[in-house]
C-alpha cells in the first residue's frame, strides 16, 4: 500500500510517501512561504523521485488540524482532490497526534501544542503505549495557564512538544514546575512519515462531506455570526 501523507497544517510544510512499513521519501521545510504554491510541486518532485506515478497511490492522508486556517484549508483541499481524482480512500489526521508522535520515546504524557494568541493554545494529551498514540484527553483550544493547572492533577511528567512551546513556557512551568519538560527542537517539527503511518488504520472519510478540524472559529466568522445575532 502506497500512501501519500499531506501536511500544511503550520509553517512546516510536509509530504511523504510510505509503503507498507517503509518510508520511501520525505520532504519538510518550515519557512513562512505560501503552502499553495508549493504543495503540488513538492508532491510531484517527491512521487517522481521516488519512482512513483500517481496512479501507483493507494491512500491519501492529510493533518486535518488545527493550525493555519489557511494551511489546514489548502492541505485538506488538495487531499480531498487528489483522493477523488484517483479514487482511492482518504483519511484525516489530527495535526496535533501527528505532532505529539515526536514524543513517542518519552516516558511520561504528551502535549503537543499550537500558539493559538491572547495566552491560548490548541493542544491535547497523548500517551504511547506499546508503540501506539492514544489520547487521553480529546484536542482543544485553550488558556495555556488553565492548560497547565488542569495538567497538575494528572501529577505525571507531561512533555511539551511544539515550535510555540517557548511563548507559553512560562505559564506552563510556574503551575509544573518540574513536571514539565520541553522537548529539543530537533522535536519541533511534525513528521510526515509519522502522519503516514497514523492514518493508515484511520477510519476512510466521505470525500464530499470531509472538513477541517479548526476546533474553534475563524475570528471574522465568529464577528459575522455575532453581528447576524446567531
Amino acid at each position: 500500500m502506497k500512501v501519500l501523507a499531506i501536511d500544511t497544517s503550520n509553517f512546516t510544510l510536509g509530504i511523504a510517501l510510505v509503503d507498507g512499513s517503509q518510508v520511501i521519501g520525505e520532504y519538510t521545510t518550515n519557512l513562512k512561504k505560501n503552502h499553495s504554491v508549493r504543495v503540488m510541486p513538492a508532491i510531484e518532485t517527491l512521487l517522481k523521485d521516488c519512482d512513483t506515478a500517481p496512479k501507483d497511490l493507494t491512500k491519501i492522508v492529510v493533518a486535518m488540524g488545527p493550525g493555519s486556517y489557511t494551511g489546514v484549508r489548502i492541505g485538506v483541499t488538495i487531499a480531498k482532490t487528489l483522493a477523488w481524482t484517483l479514487q482511492i480512500p482518504l483519511s484525516g489526521v489530527s495535526s496535533l497526534e501527528v505532532l505529539a508522535a515526536n514524543g513517542r520515546y518519552f516516558n511520561g504524557l504528551i502535549s503537543p501544542l499550537f500558539d493559538a494568541r491572547r495566552g491560548q493554545v490548541y493542544t491535547g494529551l497523548y500517551d504511547m503505549e506499546n508503540n501506539l498514540l492514544k489520547t487521553v484527553i480529546e484536542d482543544c483550544n485553550i488558556l495555556s495557564s488553565e492548560w497547565a493547572k488542569r495538567l497538575k492533577d494528572l501529577n505525571r511528567p507531561i512533555l511539551f512538544v511544539g515550535q510555540d512551546t517557548d511563548i507559553h513556557r512560562e505559564a506552563i512551568e510556574e503551575a509544573l514546575g518540574d513536571l514539565a519538560v520541553f522537548a529539543p527542537i530537533q522535536s519541533f517539527n511534525s513528521r510526515p512519515s509519522e502522519l503516514a503511518f497514523l492514518g493508515l488504520d484511520k477510519t476512510e472519510e466521505d470525500i464530499h462531506q470531509f472538513v477541517p478540524n479548526y476546533i474553534r472559529m475563524a475570528e471574522a466568522e465568529a464577528k459575522w455570526l455575532e453581528q447576524q445575532g446567531k
